[in-house]
């Protein structure tokens, strides 16, 4: 057994021990498909000073550094592949985070499945091999980033269809979809997705710091609960983060850094102050995310705590247009 052989298969039984591979046709597709032919190089935190990044790649002639390359791309971890002008603009995201939105995504056999955010094309390699190379597209505004993800596609002998388009506008030349999977936060649900989709088909975006799993009625309806776990993906390029900044402002100490509240905060930012979203947390009893949904019908989007008729429920207003397939955080 090679040593990239021996790191996947460590990566494996770490990632199925956390309890995010149930599935083993999951299990077989991240045992099958090498992660380090989708990640020839990738950047990490040097020790020069803050702001300085370290390139690691695999055909680097100093072999101590060929080692660091390939035992960092069987971590599970985020890896930074493409930085422009200083911004992170392209990753390939933690392999257990996309083995929980791929079991999130519940795929059955013969599904067509759209992925918004091609990145480095790994996650889109998953889905093939998991389904059909015909069965699967995925989409990036980025020219680059479609060439690259193609090349390592091809290296890794599979091949999705790799558009190179807006995200928001999904992709009508492929639909319709039974399955739709977004690998950039988003701050809302573009109308277009829905009108791709089948009738049943699910859709599992980044939002708010969660992953929410709608299920699509029809062009005009979905409607879904968020997953237990955060995801964590950086705002698309030219806007602002999606999280409210904190600043104290009546609030205990403590919850600065609270995860969960952030969650919340950022859910209804624009319907609740900060306060009154503390407040209302504390008085449901810091409900966890799954306890949280999304309604969209018609011209209208909406979030809610247990119930999308009940009285805890806030508009999520989408943004002027502009292209969702540009985040990092892409798989």
């Amino acid at each position: 057994m090679g040593a990239d052989q021996a790191l996947r298969a460590a990566l494996v039984r770490e990632i199925a021990e956390s309890g995010a591979l149930p599935d083993p046709a999951w299990r077989e597709a991240f045992a099958a498909v090498p992660r380090h032919l989708f990640v020839p190089y990738f950047f990490v935190d040097g020790e020069e000073g803050v702001g300085r990044r370290e390139r690691l790649w695999g055909e680097d002639p100093d072999p101590e550094r060929r080692r660091r390359w390939l035992e960092g791309v069987y971590t599970d971890q985020p890896l930074a592949t493409r930085i422009r002008d200083g911004e992170l603009i392209s990753s390939s995201s933690q392999p257990s985070l996309m083995a929980r939105m791929l079991d999130g995504l519940a795929v059955r056999d013969g599904d067509a499945v759209l992925e918004i955010g091609a990145g480095s094309g790994y996650n889109a390699a998953l889905l093939a091999h998991r389904l059909d190379d015909s069965l699967v597209t995925t989409v990036d505004i980025d020219p680059e980033i479609t060439e690259s993800a193609r090349t390592h596609l091809s290296a890794a002998g599979a091949a999705p269809a790799v558009v190179t388009g807006d995200g928001a506008l999904g992709c009508p030349a492929r639909a319709p979809f039974d399955a739709v999977i977004v690998t950039c936060a988003v701050p809302s649900v573009p109308r277009a997705w829905l009108a791709q989709c089948r009738p049943g088909a699910r859709i599992l975006a980044p939002l708010a710091t969660g992953l929410i799993v709608l299920r699509v009625r029809d062009e005009q309806y979905a409607q879904g609960r968020f997953l237990e776990k955060p995801a964590y993906f950086v705002p698309l390029r030219g806007t602002a983060g999606s999280e409210q900044v904190l600043r104290g402002g009546g609030l205990p100490p403590s919850v600065l850094n609270d995860a969960l509240f952030r969650f919340v905060l950022t859910l209804t930012a624009g319907s609740l102050d900060p306060v009154e979203a503390f407040s209302l947390w504390e008085r449901e009893g810091r409900p966890q995310r799954e306890r949280f949904g999304v309604t969209v019908s018609g011209e209208h989007e909406w979030a809610w705590l247990d119930d999308p008729e009940g009285p805890y429920t806030w508009p999520l207003v989408p943004p002027a247009h502009r292209p969702v397939a540009t985040a990092p955080g892409g798989s």
